[in-house]
């Protein structure tokens, strides 16, 4: 099984990752929105949207969003919120679904598609990783949007911390960073209730120029690179994030 399935789908991880900055995430869908001038009339698919921080937050402005995600758990925490907002206006127009984003979800659609927080970069192969990408492009209407949103590899690499301890819900995670044969590997080591358990995270530590050769190949032009989530220019040596703005 896949690290992403296994570890995704465990309850662990929505514990260790519960305290993520959602300010950050919403001041982020801010600058976005704006800078690229979604509308109520967009369809915006969130792919990969986790438990759908981004997306809830998107519908909740008044965007139309669908959100997916391969963690079947995940999706079921996403969906309550749909749920809350169904007897409304705004909340219609907010929905998700289980998918691998190595499958189309629906061809010529979507206005916007947006990839956030380092979604990607799981798989084995650079051919899965193209095959993702093109079906990202795929599922855009012509001359539609993609944003991807990916660390800095070359500041991530450089600047790793290679061990790290965090607690929640009374359980301490042991964490463990690496960078291995192009991979940036996290190992989670914890124990609860008197049982072990051991988790990896895998990312692959994708360079600016392979996105650029996926992209060519999706047929998808570069419009636009920003560094962090206020929007700032790139900087290969200094940027916190690599935001590619994509057309179709």
């Amino acid at each position: 099984m896949d690290w992403f399935v296994n570890w995704f789908n465990s309850p662990y991880y929505h514990i260790l990752y519960k305290s993520r900055d959602t300010k950050e995430a919403e001041i982020f869908m801010d600058n976005l929105s704006e800078k690229l001038s979604f509308s109520p009339q967009q369809q915006i698919l969130d792919l990969a949207c986790g438990k759908g921080r981004h997306a809830i937050y998107l519908n909740k402005k008044g965007f139309n969003i669908t959100g997916t995600d391969l963690s079947t758990e995940s999706i079921k925490y996403a969906q309550k919120y749909a749920r809350i907002y169904a007897n409304n206006s705004v909340g219609e127009r907010l929905r998700f679904a289980v998918q691998d984003m190595r499958e189309v979800f629906r061809a010529d659609y979507f206005d916007v598609v947006l990839n956030l927080f380092t979604s990607f970069g799981y798989f084995d192969t650079k051919q899965e990783n193209q095959q993702a990408i093109t079906a990202m492009s795929a599922n855009l209407k012509e001359n539609g949007v993609l944003v991807i949103d990916f660390f800095n590899t070359k500041k991530i690499i450089k600047t790793l911390v290679p061990v790290a301890q965090k607690t929640e819900n009374n359980v301490i995670f042991n964490i463990e960073k690496t960078y291995e044969n192009g991979y940036i590997i996290k190992k989670i080591k914890f124990s609860d209730k008197n049982e072990a358990f051991f988790f990896q995270e895998k990312v692959e530590a994708i360079s600016y120029e392979d996105f650029l050769v996926y992209f060519k190949n999706a047929g998808l032009s570069v419009k636009n690179i920003y560094g962090n989530y206020a929007l700032d220019t790139w900087n290969e040596d200094d940027s916190d994030r690599m935001i590619f703005v994509l057309t179709r």
